[in-house]
């Protein structure tokens, strides 16, 4: 599924959506960066509520199809202007993520 499909499904805020048409194969959890960058699988969703310009660097790494900020959790502006400079599929959502990742497995199957 599209990572716009899923924003759209979810209700995701967007962010930063320069590849729309990005396929998201599953969901990653996590907020300890360095365990994002060797675990997270490429094509992943990964829902954290870090929110440090370190976020895009690992999802870079990793090459996640987006990151999905829960929780609420406030994104500077210099953050959001990373990720699109970076090319970074963005998100925020208002939910927990446990919520987020129940969610977002019930649209990637």
């Amino acid at each position: 599924m599209t990572v716009e499909a899923i924003a759209e499904r979810l209700g995701l805020r967007v962010l930063s959506m320069p590849d729309p048409e990005r396929e998201a194969t599953c969901g990653y959890a996590g907020d300890l960066l360095s365990w994002v960058m060797g675990r997270a699988a490429e094509g992943s969703v990964w829902a954290t509520v870090m929110t440090n310009v370190n976020v895009i660097a690992v999802a870079t790494l990793a090459d996640t199809a987006a990151v999905v900020i829960c929780e609420d959790s406030a994104v500077p502006d210099d953050i959001i202007s990373v990720a699109k400079e970076k090319g970074i599929n963005l998100f925020s959502s208002e939910l927990p993520i446990y919520e987020f990742c129940v969610a977002l497995s019930q649209v990637i199957k």
